[in-house]
Order: structure tokens, then sequence, then C-alpha cells
């Protein structure tokens, strides 16, 4: 792995000067040792990116509805905690503030979609205010968040459980 020696010999019609020993160094890059800490960096951003995740943790509803497809401007993320706490992306909002600060948030961004996560155990009237909020904020597309794998009520068994 480290830095080789030829031979005399070789051609070229050149004339050098040899050393004592008979070899010269070898002229070649060896790439190996890159490419090894380029795999290592490559290992650690993989394993590192799913940790960069922004969010507060809940524990989301079950349904079997699929993702919606990404767009370029990053969504806006509204969340209801188990505690009935409302934070715009990872900051507490007062209930009383939310639609000033969503009115803020609406004039500066280009798309009015907005992601609404709240736990399972928030009643649903709590989760229909904030969205009223949302809507007053100037958020007319509201996509409630949920993890999948719940449910798909027309009797057919949940995916991800079974036997």
């Amino acid at each position: 792995m480290g830095a080789g020696v030829m031979q005399k010999g070789g051609g070229g019609g050149r004339r050098r000067r040899h050393r004592r020993g008979g070899a010269r160094p070898m002229s070649e890059i060896n790439i190996t040792p890159f490419v090894d800490v380029m795999l290592v960096l490559l290992i650690i951003f993989m394993v590192a990116a799913p940790l960069m995740t922004v969010g507060v943790p809940v524990e989301l509803p079950k349904t079997a509805a699929n993702a919606l497809p990404t767009e370029q401007e990053e969504p806006l993320s509204v969340t209801i905690t188990a505690e009935g706490v409302v934070m715009i992306q990872k900051t507490e909002v007062p209930l009383d503030d939310l639609v000033n600060r969503l009115r803020a948030i609406a004039a500066e961004r280009e798309g009015d979609r907005v992601f609404l996560r709240a736990d399972g155990a928030v009643p649903y009237e709590q989760v229909v205010q904030v969205m009223g909020a949302l809507n007053r904020g100037g958020f007319s597309n509201i996509g409630l968040v949920t993890d999948t794998g719940g449910p798909k009520l027309d009797g057919a068994e949940p995916t991800g459980q079974g036997n």
C-alpha cells in the first residue's frame, strides 16, 4: 500500500543515471488510501444524515394513506404535542399569538402548504381549532401528517402487522 519501486530497465531510449541500489522511485500515484478515506466519509454521512431531521417528537396516528409528493420549498410544520402545546417548526407558540405569527410567516412564503402534526392523544376539537387558526393565518393547503401501517378499513389486515 505504500510507494513501490521499479527495477532497472525499461527503455524509452533516454540515458538515465541509475541509483546505486538499482531501483528508482515509482512515479505513479497510489489512490487506494484516498478511496479508503472517501468510503469512510461516505459511511459517516449516510449514518448521520437521518439524525439531522428537524421535528418535535410526537406519536402520530397510523393511517393507510399514501405519502404526499415533495416540493421545492421546505414546508411549514405545525405540531400539537400530547400535552396540547402548539409549535411552529421547533418553536413553542402561545395559542393567542398563533394567528399573528402565521400571518407573518405567510407573508414571507411563496406557497400556502403547511403540515399539521398532532399527537394521537390530542382531542379532535383542539386539532380543528388549530386548523382554523392556520386558515385564518393564510394557510389554506393543510396536510395532516400520519404514520403508515394503520388499519385500511376495508377488511384487510393492516400492513406491517401479520401472523
